[in-house]
């Protein structure tokens, strides 16, 4: 267990050494009250599920944090600035996945899950009309919002997702990831790079002969799924329960995202602020197992890991 001012002067220390090997563009106009390192080690902190929203972490940091972060702007400032790092936070993940040695791994677990934006229920079009809509989902059944597509390393490192409204099937989503992870666009940093190992243990929503032998022909991404059991050559059971060992770190990864750092339970406005939201979960996702590695503890052991008062 950490205390709380210790791990955010952690976060803060890699943030800032970030910012100063990958300084931001310049913009016009007068600089923000803080500066981009500080801006970036609180939308990150603002994440666990500690905080029910951003007005309650805010209620915590005007309170507990004022001293460390003395240029605090009002709360709609601050939610203007964290929408505008997205970008910056996106590569910040990745640069954690580097200093956690991401390219070792022999193989990025992919799959996709659920993001719910509102009760698919209610009446009305709701605040991110024509961004979302409406899917299935094993773990909710039918609910509002967006499809995450995650890959992690078998230690849990997350080194890149995308996401789509919550009706988009997982071949395509898994089309458009791997061709942006072969022709980055700095404006989708999310996606993050091509890592040593091409191999994807995935489940059955990637199926199809055709995209496997075209995903590893133009992208040299390798999907590995087991056939359904009434396919012609189905994999016998020892196999079925193999792959599925192989992909169970990014369930784990999943529930880590959605009950540590409360990724259910967000009601955003704004698409920007999803997209943002979801980059630091991932960020502070990659900064707690590099926190863990150095306390000698379990990768994911991140239930514990601060000591909150």
């Amino acid at each position: 267990m950490i205390e709380i001012d210790l791990f955010i002067t952690a976060v803060f220390f890699h943030v800032d050494n970030f910012c100063r090997e990958n300084p931001p563009p310049l913009h016009p106009g007068p600089n923000p009250s803080l500066n981009e390192s500080e801006a970036i080690t609180l939308l990150i902190f603002s994440q666990w599920s500690r905080f029910r929203s951003e007005r309650d972490f805010y209620r915590f940091a005007d309170t507990q944090l004022r001293d460390v972060f003395p240029g605090l702007p009002s709360r709609e400032q601050l939610n203007r600035q964290w929408r505008s790092l997205h970008d910056r936070v996106c590569v910040f993940f990745s640069y954690m996945a580097d200093l956690l040695e991401a390219d070792k791994a022999l193989y990025e677990a992919l799959d996709a899950t659920a993001v719910v934006t509102r009760n698919s229920k209610r009446r009305g079009d709701g605040w991110l009309f024509h961004q979302t809509d409406i899917g299935h989902s094993n773990r909710l059944g039918w609910y509002e919002g967006l499809k995450l597509l995650l890959a992690t390393t078998p230690e849990g490192i997350i080194t890149g997702f995308g996401m789509s409204p919550a009706s988009e099937k997982e071949q395509p989503m898994a089309e458009t990831f791997f061709y942006l992870r072969t022709h980055p666009d700095p404006r989708i940093a999310s996606i993050g790079r091509t890592r040593s190992a091409q191999y994807y243990p995935a489940d059955k929503g990637f199926e199809g002969r055709e995209n496997q032998a075209r995903w590893k022909k133009e992208y040299g991404a390798c999907i590995i799924y087991s056939p359904k059991r009434n396919s012609k050559k189905p994999w016998p059971k020892e196999l079925r329960r193999w792959l599925a060992s192989k992909r169970q770190i990014v369930e784990t990864v999943f529930g880590k995202l959605i009950h540590t750092f409360r990724l259910d339970v967000e009601r955003p406005h704004h698409i920007q602020g999803v997209r943002v939201r979801l980059a630091a979960k991932v960020a502070l996702h990659n900064f707690c197992i590099w926190m863990n590695r150095q306390l000698g503890r379990a990768n994911l052991a991140f239930a514990d890991l601060l000591g909150w008062s």
